[in-house]
């Protein structure tokens, strides 16, 4: 089957890439919801919760702060606080634009150029849960800067690599899409057909930044889903 199995994290398959007593990283499934919303479905932080009171075998609560989100369809890199020291150390330096976010997307049509800065203002519309790229600015209007560029051509699609200047609410699909290169499987902007899980292939793939508590340097690398056009991008 081509499309990704419909797996979703739990505390028994969850995938840990790094961990010490301060913080948590795990690989996000597709399909995955960071943190609860209105559908009520079982939040990735909850799964990280019941994976340390397993592991540690700890009577009560679990502490876990959440610093940042991934749209629901997207994989790759999220980050979890383990202790209150940590939590607002991390919010900071990610607020701060301190932390370097690489993503990986496989889109439909390769960009005029193989490289280039993606500067738009990102006008948010809450009742559709998207946001409208436009190329000057515009009132209510986030501006939203990206660099991408051109990895590899596959058979039928592009793969980019993207470095994010600033976050927004969905930028990189929005900012893509608005230069004709919607992302595989993103229907709310432009791509003709869903992915046969609700996934799309976008993945936070590596992170680096300065430890909150050790300040030593991280770099983590989250593996690609499984799936055949991922497959072709490895």
């Amino acid at each position: 089957m081509d499309a990704l199995e419909k797996v979703l994290s739990t505390p028994k398959n969850l995938q840990v890439l790094y961990e010490d007593n301060h913080l948590i990283i795990v690989n996000k499934r597709p399909g995955d919801i960071v943190q609860g919303d209105k559908t009520g479905d079982r939040p990735l932080s909850e799964v990280v919760k019941e994976y340390l009171k397993e592991k540690y075998n700890k009577p009560g609560n679990v502490y876990l702060g959440v610093v940042h989100r991934l749209d629901r369809p997207t994989s790759g890199l999220v980050v979890f606080a383990k202790t209150s020291k940590a939590l607002p150390r991390l919010n900071k330096l990610f607020s701060d634009k301190k932390a370097k976010k690489t993503y990986w997307a496989v889109v439909k049509d390769a960009p005029i150029k193989s490289a280039d800065t993606l500067i738009h203002w990102l006008k948010r519309n809450p009742k559709q849960n998207k946001s409208y790229a436009h190329e000057k600015e515009v009132p209510d209007g986030k501006k939203a800067v990206l660099d991408y560029r051109m990895l590899k051509a596959l058979n039928t699609y592009f793969l980019l690599e993207i470095d994010l200047k600033t976050g927004r609410h969905h930028q990189i699909r929005a900012q893509l899409s608005a230069i004709g290169c919607p992302i595989k499987g993103d229907l709310k902007y432009g791509f003709p057909r869903s992915n046969k899980d609700a996934s799309i292939h976008l993945h936070a793939r590596k992170l680096e930044f300065l430890h909150p508590v050790k300040n030593e340097p991280l770099t983590i690398l989250a593996p690609l889903p499984k799936d055949s056009i991922w497959d072709a991008c490895s």
